[in-house]
């Protein structure tokens, strides 16, 4: 893929202009299930945090900017989205390296190293199981080509001890997570995300430990709009919600370090 001209791209807002991130106009476009992922997460200054898979940086520089001191490092397969992502972070000064590979074929120094924190964000479906997108880029983001269980083995492999995974999948995922973490992460914690009072939750944001002991935990739902349906123009986010998205609030779902 060639990298993008500015043509092809749009300055964003998230955190209501703490992060400015570009993005392509018709691939790949952030959302606000990244923003709830780096909310998640439970790093402090000093943490060094690894996102699998980062795009053009939305979760990771979501996450930097809510936690002065962290240090980040992206890892991407796609040459213009890691270019991207390199763009972000020196525009959003902050200290994220991306590194461009294949998270089942990661360069030797990477595999040296061990992080506090590993996020993911992975494609939401299997491999044949929705239509492809006419844009590339955007087809390799949404379409499983790594297995699922790549994504733990190597998350796991490259967390330090009582290290945490955070990931966000869809629903239908979770047995597929649970069978990631088996054998490799513990204290598996799930908070479902769903979009108003007695929906059926969508997404789930997973934390997982490495040498993890505790039970299972299944949190109450995240509510992410107010009300029963859509009632007008606008957004209409829970307090809690728009608190994470337009002031970088953290989600204090997940406790303890």
């Amino acid at each position: 893929m060639s990298l993008f001209s500015d043509s092809d791209l749009t300055c964003n807002d998230f955190l209501s202009g703490r992060v400015r991130l570009w993005q392509p106009r018709s691939g790949y476009r952030a959302g606000v299930d990244p923003v709830l992922l780096a909310a998640a997460v439970t790093a402090t200054r000093g943490h060094t945090v690894l996102e699998l898979g980062c795009g053009a940086g939305a979760a990771i520089l979501c996450l930097l900017a809510r936690v002065p001191g962290a240090q980040g490092v992206g890892v991407e397969l796609q040459p213009a989205y890691a270019d991207l992502a390199r763009r972000n972070a020196i525009e959003n000064d902050a200290t994220l390296e991306v590194v461009e590979a294949d998270l089942s074929a990661l360069p030797a120094e990477l595999k040296q190293r061990q992080f506090d924190h590993v996020i993911a964000n992975p494609p939401y479906y299997r491999a044949g199981a929705h239509s492809s997108a006419n844009d590339q880029g955007r087809s390799i983001a949404l379409g499983e080509g790594t297995p699922l269980d790549i994504w733990f083995d190597t998350a796991a492999k490259r967390l330090a001890p009582r290290g945490y995974l955070h990931m966000v999948q869809k629903a239908d995922r979770l047995p597929d997570m649970l069978a990631g973490c088996a054998g490799r992460l513990g204290s598996v914690e799930v908070l479902p995300l769903a979009a108003r009072l007695d929906r059926t939750a969508e997404l789930v944001i997973l934390r997982a430990r490495k040498g993890g002991k505790a039970a299972f935990r299944l949190h109450a739902p995240l509510i992410l709009h107010a009300g029963e349906r859509h009632e007008k123009d606008g957004d209409s986010y829970t307090t809690q919600v728009s608190d994470v998205l337009r002031n970088g609030a953290a989600l204090p779902v997940f406790s303890g370090q």
